[in-house]
């Protein structure tokens, strides 16, 4: 089902890219924006997925570098029937996570180094099942394509700005103003729409089979209040300087930015989610409990790489029934 989205993605956006390069441009406009319209496509199908491991400045670890972040993300794809994606480190403080590719076989998830700095082990668990559950769906697909055609929609608003200002031979504008401006003002606001559109239904659908891959619903409510907190409170660079990713994140990144992100988000309000979650509490879900990689065969120098869990603001990590409490939830 997701194939066939992503399919009716594509088109719906390659008729925008072909309706607005004929209003800027006429015959040869189109023919740019079909050409354009084309690679773009491609490109966004077999390569998105590195692309915006890029744009975060994600880099890949294994058990040697992250132990206790690959032993978790490797535990919950046992449970949740996944072939083990490859698992990436954000260097940014603000807690949040992602994934990417375009099925189970080509996956990513990637966690920023807040996420470990910030959460106990059993709440990024429940972080890590949530990004699971999102590539067992095959929502990173159309996430992914999603997050590189909303920059080139960007870039076309540019686009439509640098034509406004050109001329033919004869002295008149290559583009009426009207349609450049109103391409300037159109394009960024169509972006936001589609990453609302893709995004605010496949949060709560990926948090509820996360918190039966983790088998604790109440690791990922804990997790997400202090992800909203922490998005309040710190900055995502990497984020801010690529908006178009922002849907992609468990958490907005971009909240702590306030103004416009604040009324165009992209994820379903954070209490909503929660409370969902706290409901499905008493359901009996199995426990699990990710354990800690052996030292022989995971020794430390990584996050989460000695022999002693991350100790914070929030003092001793949480068990199943009694979740830590701090600033942040």
């Amino acid at each position: 089902m997701n194939y066939f989205k992503t399919a009716l993605l594509l088109a719906a956006l390659t008729g925008f890219f072909l309706v607005a390069g004929y209003l800027m441009g006429g015959q040869t406009g189109l023919v740019i924006a079909f050409v354009a319209a084309l690679g773009m496509n491609l490109f966004a199908y077999w390569n998105s997925d590195q692309m915006v491991l890029r744009m975060a400045n994600a880099q890949e670890v294994g058990p040697e570098n992250a132990p206790e972040l690959f032993n978790i993300v490797h535990e919950l794809t046992q449970r949740a029937g996944l072939p083990m994606p490859r698992v990436y480190l954000i260097d940014e403080e603000q807690p949040n996570a992602f994934a990417t590719g375009r099925d189970p076989e080509h996956a990513a998830v990637a966690a920023t180094t807040g996420l470990l700095r910030h959460l106990s082990r059993e709440e990024v668990a429940g972080v890590m099942a949530h990004e699971l559950a999102h590539v067992r769906h095959r929502d990173t697909l159309i996430m992914t394509v999603a997050a590189t055609l909303s920059g080139a929609i960007g870039m076309l608003a540019s686009f439509g700005g640098l034509m406004g200002g050109g001329r033919d031979s004869e002295g008149r504008p290559l583009v009426n103003p009207i349609v450049a401006i109103a391409a300037m003002i159109l394009a960024p606001m169509a972006a936001m729409l589609v990453q609302m559109a893709i995004s605010r239904g496949r949060e709560y659908e990926a948090d509820r089979m996360g918190a039966e891959i983790c088998g604790q619903p109440q690791w990922l409510a804990s997790a997400l209040a202090k992800l909203h907190a922490g998005t309040q409170q710190l900055h995502n660079e990497a984020a801010e300087r690529n908006p178009a990713t922002a849907h992609m994140y468990i958490a907005n990144p971009l909240a702590a930015a306030g103004g416009m992100s604040s009324l165009f988000s992209t994820h379903p309000p954070m209490e909503e989610r929660i409370a969902r979650l706290q409901a499905m509490g008493g359901q009996g879900y199995q426990s699990y409990a990710p354990s800690r990689p052996q030292p022989a065969s995971a020794p430390g120098g990584g996050p989460w790489g000695d022999s002693a869990p991350p100790r914070g603001p929030w003092g001793n990590a949480p068990t199943a029934q009694s979740p830590r409490r701090g600033p942040w939830g």
